[in-house]
């Protein structure tokens, strides 16, 4: 499984979920973290949402992100993992 996450440096929140993450070993995935200040699309598209954690799925020929619900600060890694399994395809 792909997953993505729209972040920025010196956000808090998007540090603290990528902590999680890199802490989950199940459900196994790929981690691509991109910088929503190094294009404009993705900054127009995040700038008031971050942290956005999408799953890349494949569908014939071409690629489509879904973005999942956004996770409670508060959530554990425990959580974390809970909601991947839950809302990833």
């Amino acid at each position: 499984m792909q997953l993505v996450l729209y972040s920025k440096p010196g956000c808090h929140l998007c540090e603290g979920l990528e902590e999680k993450l890199t802490q989950i070993d199940q459900p196994a995935f790929d981690l691509e973290i991109r910088n929503i200040t190094t294009r404009p699309d993705w900054f127009q598209a995040y700038q008031y949402e971050i942290p956005v954690l999408c799953q890349v799925i494949v569908q014939g020929d071409g690629v489509i992100e879904k973005a999942l619900p956004r996770f409670s600060p508060r959530a554990s890694v425990a959580q974390v993992a809970r909601l991947l399994q839950k809302y990833t395809v």
